[in-house]
């Protein structure tokens, strides 16, 4: 798989990047694994992984270009950078909540946001919420915000009933 993105993010993981892609790509559709590179002896004594252990692993998630890094615990992920998936419905909403959530720290779940298994912060976050942000009705706008802030998963039909007035 040739990289064609200019700026291509990076996942640094706690030895297990393999584990980690083969995850998201059984859940993001359009999705593809592509080349690896693996460790050799050079550079052992800072690495500490074994000649043939995978090093990087590039992946597609729906069409977008990733590169995850098999290395040690040094570095973790916070929720200073996340990945936003846009759903068009509740069902998509529900289906990547509940597989990105399985097994993720269920303390960091708000607003639409999660934290998956590995650490890696995800908002799902309806389409049409987007648009209800954007609206030149300030109160319509409160209105849906107030509620999204007090939601863990997003429910579009409430969002949308709330930005309505149909409370």
């Amino acid at each position: 798989m040739a990289i064609v993105q200019k700026i291509v993010p990076n996942f640094w993981f706690n030895r297990n990047a393999d584990e980690a892609v083969t995850h998201y790509v059984s859940i993001f559709k359009n999705s593809s694994i592509g080349d690896k590179t693996y460790y050799t002896d050079a550079g052992f004594e800072q690495h500490q992984m074994l000649e043939g252990t995978t090093l990087t692993i590039e992946f597609k998630l729906e069409g977008s270009d990733f590169v995850a890094l098999n290395a040690g615990p040094e570095f973790e992920f916070t929720e200073a950078i996340s990945f936003i998936v846009y759903c068009d419905s509740q069902e998509e909403i529900d289906y990547y909540w509940e597989n990105l959530s399985s097994g993720g720290d269920p303390r960091s779940q708000m607003c639409g946001w999660l934290k998956d298994r590995f650490g890696v912060s995800w908002q799902i976050v309806p389409s049409e919420f987007i648009k209800m942000l954007k609206d030149k009705d300030r109160t319509k706008v409160e209105r849906a915000m107030a509620a999204m802030m007090q939601m863990k998963k997003l429910d579009i039909n409430k969002l949308r009933d709330v930005f309505n007035g149909k409370d």
